[in-house]
């Protein structure tokens, strides 16, 4: 107990060091390192409030103790020893609560994220379900109060997308959203199928933290710029502007085409920021491989090639493979209800996280 004290304080100490700090000019002159140090803050924040409210049990605990000992009327002490239990289960609950804030976090867990979802086997009706997903995922975002914009989108032959790219704005985005990585795959009797036989498609989603320009740092020098015309189906020009944009990253050779607005400059800005996600991309997935080395569950490690779920439509069934959560209520899943499934990752990811930090 005295080495979790220990720790508090010294984090106590950091964030009241890190209030003086921000405060100061030479440091509200650098903003890269002002945004760093307001995120650290705000990081440590609920550490503290919880470290306040844990100091101020344990002085509780030590007071209703000596009320316990020392006290002569009967009654007092008794409705000490009540206090007391109660004092003890709160400090049990705190403890547990402190040792996962105490636990490195996924940093990019607060941001915004973009999303990616690609149609894959199945054909036409795996690019109907991809359309059922984006559908899914905006009522999640309605629900939730975030922001969802389209950055380019490529259509199905006979309904939904064959990709669709968004970013979802808002506090907190990422590390909820991260837990839709991978593949998903749906069983149902397609709109295309006349003999009402069950098949089976898939559909991927790659969920990515927004990088902003404090992530990526991007020369003008390494990007090449093509201007074009926008091209509807079957390739034909839909306007005779050159609107369209192509980046190609010559130092990685990634290549990003926005054609989706009808202004030059906007689908510039959508492709600076698609192009800044993809080069953030390669260096978090080598973190996110190092978490995946220590993992057992694979709870979220961002393994695009993992079945993750299975919607199956005949019986109503909703089952997540990474913690075998089975659910009858695919028409509310589909619906975006889909808080409950994300917060039981949380927790089996919680749980897998402390087994680590106590066997290590």
């Amino acid at each position: 107990m005295n080495n979790l004290l220990e720790k508090l304080e010294a984090i106590y100490q950091r964030w009241l060091s890190i209030g003086e700090e921000i405060t100061q000019p030479y440091v509200m002159s650098d903003m890269k390192r002002y945004i760093k140090l307001n995120k650290d803050y705000k990081d440590l924040t609920s550490v503290v409030e919880a470290y306040r409210e844990y100091k101020n049990i344990l002085e509780n605990i030590d007071n209703t103790k000596d009320v316990i000992v020392n006290e002569k009327d009967e009654e007092f002490r008794e409705m000490a020893k009540m206090e007391f239990d109660a004092f003890l289960t709160r400090r049990s609950e705190l403890e547990e609560d402190i040792r996962l804030l105490l636990l490195p976090s996924d940093p990019q867990d607060n941001k915004s994220a973009q999303v990616e979802i690609r149609a894959g086997t199945g054909g036409d009706e795996a690019s109907i379900f991809a359309g059922d997903l984006f559908r899914m995922y905006q009522h999640y975002c309605d629900k939730k109060g975030w922001k969802l914009e389209v950055v380019s989108m490529t259509e199905g032959t006979v309904g939904g997308f064959k990709e669709v790219v968004f970013e979802v704005l808002g506090e907190g985005v990422y590390g909820l959203m991260k837990y839709e990585s991978g593949v998903h795959r749906v069983q149902r009797v397609p709109q295309t199928e006349s003999q009402g036989r069950v098949h089976t498609s898939a559909a991927s989603v790659v969920v990515l933290p927004e990088a902003d320009e404090f992530d990526v740092e991007l020369k003008q020098s390494d990007i090449r710029k093509d201007t074009y015309c926008s091209s509807g189906p079957g390739g034909q020009s839909v306007n005779t502007t050159y609107s369209a944009v192509r980046l190609t990253h010559i130092p990685t050779g990634i290549v990003v085409a926005i054609q989706d607005e009808k202004s030059q400059l906007k689908n510039l800005d959508k492709a600076m920021r698609v192009l800044r996600n993809r080069l953030f991309e390669r260096e978090y997935q080598k973190w996110l491989g190092e978490v995946a080395s220590k993992r057992k569950t694979m709870v979220s490690t961002g393994d695009r090639s993992a079945k993750i779920r299975t919607y199956n439509y005949p019986q109503n069934r909703v089952t997540d493979h990474r913690i075998n959560l089975t659910m009858y209520n695919l028409t509310g899943f589909m619906d975006g209800d889909i808080q409950d499934t994300i917060e039981a990752l949380q927790v089996a990811e919680n749980a897998e996280r402390l087994k680590e930090a106590v066997e290590s």
